[in-house]
């Protein structure tokens, strides 16, 4: 049991380290593409993936739990997304990526009130989540004045609250007992389905030959196969062996895997306030894990 839970935290770290350097790839990407053509492209790909890494159907139970692997896939996959991308047009990146970072506190609320084993709300959890929101915080604004856009930073808290509720969702999922691969594909099934009709909304286009510059091809099968694929395979694992709670704390890293991926690829400079974010933030993290774990 023990080293399942280890396994559990390697697998959610790993994830967030993909996912904090996603942003590489999705810059890249934007030159060329719209953000709705790199969602749907990468999770048809990583769809594709998990279907030929385990080619076996998966027959659930009854109708209630394939509810569940439809509202997992319209939360986490399609309006996640859709909600975070729509709020970059509208607000500062800045804004979007802390107001995101919240998810981890809306996760344990819900928790607490919806799941049969409920998750206490302890004390050091809170006082975790405010020294990590303050590290956050010290990373986005770092020499940027703060400026707020009502609809924008709404759309970011949707968003936030999407991913508690596909984390509650994915805990639920977990207990049905099926591999976590073909749980997965299934979601990515959903979530591609109610993701079509946003693609007629925002004109998407099926210009493939896009692909054919090496540069494109390569970070799309990053996000495909890696931050897709793999990333929700591995986090949906830490989901059933840490529960909703204890994975979604890791969410706080994303700021600071994408500090220092700026500044190992992106050769930026690392500034005292974005060093003081990072500190503060994985302080943050130990003392809601910490008291988690003793």
């Amino acid at each position: 049991m023990k080293n399942r839970k280890t396994l559990g935290h390697l697998a959610a770290l790993l994830t967030i380290v993909i996912w904090g350097t996603t942003f590489i790839s999705t810059k890249i990407l934007l030159a060329d593409f719209q953000p709705v053509e790199i969602l749907f492209v990468r999770f048809v790909m990583g769809f594709f993936l998990l279907l030929a890494a385990y080619p076996h159907p998966l027959k659930t139970a009854d109708d209630k739990q394939e509810l569940t692997f439809a509202l997992a896939g319209l939360c986490g996959i399609c309006l996640y997304y859709l909600l975070e991308n729509i709020a970059l047009t509208f607000t500062s990146a800045s804004n979007v990526g802390v107001i995101i970072s919240v998810a981890p506190f809306f996760t344990a609320i819900l928790a607490h009130f919806t799941m049969k084993s409920k998750e206490p709300l302890r004390a050091q959890f809170f006082i975790g989540f405010v020294a990590a929101m303050a590290g956050i915080l010290l990373i986005s604004f770092n020499g940027q004045e703060l400026a707020l856009n009502p609809f924008g930073d709404l759309l970011a808290v949707a968003a936030s609250l999407v991913w508690a509720c596909y984390s509650i969702l994915t805990r639920k999922i977990g207990s049905f007992g099926y591999p976590v691969i073909l749980s997965t594909r299934r979601t990515f099934f959903y979530g591609i389905l109610f993701m079509i009709p946003a693609l007629f909304i925002f004109d998407f286009q099926t210009d493939l030959s896009r692909f054919t510059n090496i540069t494109y091809l390569f970070n799309i099968l990053y996000l495909g196969l890696g931050a897709s694929a793999l990333c929700f395979v591995t986090w949906n694992f830490a989901v059933k062996e840490l529960g909703p709670v204890k994975t979604s704390v890791y969410i706080y890293m994303v700021p600071v895997i994408t500090v220092v991926a700026s500044v190992l690829i992106l050769h930026e400079q690392l500034t005292l306030l974005a060093g003081t974010g990072t500190l503060l933030t994985l302080i943050g993290l130990f003392l809601s894990e910490y008291k988690a774990e003793k």
